[in-house]
């Protein structure tokens, strides 16, 4: 089974003030050990995951580059970061290859890099079309910045394309969505994810919301039923614009002249509980479980690097170093685990789960104990079933942590503290 690879690159122009991911503001001095030591990691790849009890695979169909902004980077260190996984793993020739980019960040050696390193796919964090709103959360393009990358990915051969919004930034209005939407579509990227803002004490936004202060913009952020709102509208009018909701935070269009979507082939990795290795800060892996592990009842393995790059520097390019601190993060995914996960990872796709298919996978009876959860979620109108599959409805989508709580043992992660990596886990709310 092909594996991902995520690579987090934690180094960012600036720190946007809604964002609480692992990454911030560094001097570009610290890049080079930064890349040299996620080189290391990924060298050392092979021997990590058997001394962690996993199956590697390493044959990989999807990479993707986030953090972070990685197009902050020079060009030659995301040279080395493509040509270090290309010795250690085989790429195969269908693959997609992602890069995360901020609007006004893609020079023009960068552009170059990128097209020559065999990326085919981008997704640019734009969050916003409306300049006010994108500058109030310490974003530095605009609109036109934002569209001149577009045409120029598309020159260089680029044109898998993916747009990032954000339902519920300060100053936003229905009016002001309505125009971010109309003109997301009137790019005709083949991707949009839309999502609604998280507050929590993570962001220098959030923490100010939480206190009711008024710091960045926070006293025009919209209150959660307008966001629910937008978000409803977004779901609407992307449909409506030929763009077919996947997941959901996600829309993409269908292929041309094929079948299917121009979905994320990475993403869908973490949905569908397919094998992923992460590294560099904060990065999370999930593999498959050796055959010794499987004879005790494990189903797979998770592990993760420090969520600080202080942390993770640490370790250096130390090879037992990075695996003592693997090995304090790892979690041992056992039977009951793995159908928790299948549930709360699989309702999240428009597609839903298939009954029959975990109960082949697990038994009949480890999925009929679920059968009383399920029909109490289908009377209060937040979940559906239909040709035995299970799905959200529009309201589930809205309660979707209350949905996948149900799910859930009492000794059971929390899906607001369940981590894969930046790629899905903005996704998560």
């Amino acid at each position: 089974m092909s594996s991902g690879i995520y690579i987090s690159v934690p180094f960012c122009r600036t720190k946007c003030s809604f964002c609480n991911f692992a990454s911030n503001v560094f001097s570009a001095t610290v890049f080079d050990k930064y890349v040299a030591q996620v080189c290391s990691d990924v060298e050392e790849a092979k021997r990590h995951a058997l001394q962690l009890g996993g199956e590697l695979d390493i044959t990989v169909d999807s990479i993707y580059l986030g953090g972070g902004t990685p197009s902050v980077l020079t060009a030659s260190q995301l040279h080395r970061i493509f040509a270090a996984v290309r010795q250690n793993f085989e790429i195969t020739p269908s693959y997609e290859i992602t890069v995360e980019c901020a609007p006004g960040t893609i020079r023009s050696e960068i552009l170059d890099t990128l097209a020559a390193c065999g990326v085919n796919r981008v997704s640019l964090g734009v969050q916003s079309f409306v300049d006010k709103e994108s500058s109030s959360v310490g974003r530095l393009h605009t609109r036109a910045v934002t569209l001149d990358d577009i045409a120029r990915l598309r020159a260089a051969g680029i044109g898998n394309i993916g747009i990032d919004l954000i339902a519920g930034l300060p100053h936003q209005t229905a009016e002001s969505w309505g125009f971010s939407l109309n003109e997301t579509l009137a790019t005709g990227v083949p991707h949009v994810s839309v999502y609604m803002l998280e507050v929590d004490e993570d962001s220098r936004l959030g923490s100010e919301l939480l206190a009711g202060g008024s710091r960045y913009h926070a006293h025009f952020v919209p209150d959660e039923d307008l966001t629910a709102d937008l978000y409803l509208a977004a779901c609407e009018r992307l449909e409506r614009g030929g763009m077919q909701q996947y997941e959901i935070s996600n829309f993409a269009r269908p292929v041309t002249h094929g079948i299917g979507l121009r979905d994320s082939r990475h993403n869908l990795k973490y949905w569908t509980q397919r094998p992923y290795l992460g590294f560099g800060v904060d990065a999370h892996s999930m593999l498959t479980a050796s055959d010794d592990l499987k004879a005790g009842g494990v189903e797979a393995v998770r592990f993760a690097t420090p969520d600080s790059l202080e942390m993770y520097s640490l370790a250096g390019t130390l090879p037992e170093a990075r695996a003592r601190q693997l090995r304090s993060s790892l979690t041992l995914v056992d039977r009951q685990a793995a159908i928790e996960e299948s549930f709360f990872l699989g309702l999240r796709m428009n597609r839903g789960v298939s009954l029959e298919e975990l109960k082949l996978q697990f038994g009949d009876a480890a999925i009929n104990a679920y059968h009383s959860t399920i029909d109490e979620l289908k009377e209060a109108g937040l979940l559906d079933e239909s040709a035995n599959r299970l799905r959200l409805t529009p309201r589930g989508r809205l309660l979707s942590n209350e949905v996948f709580g149900r799910f859930l043992s009492d000794d059971a992660t929390d899906p607001d503290d369940f981590h894969t990596n930046r790629a899905a886990r903005e996704t998560w709310h």
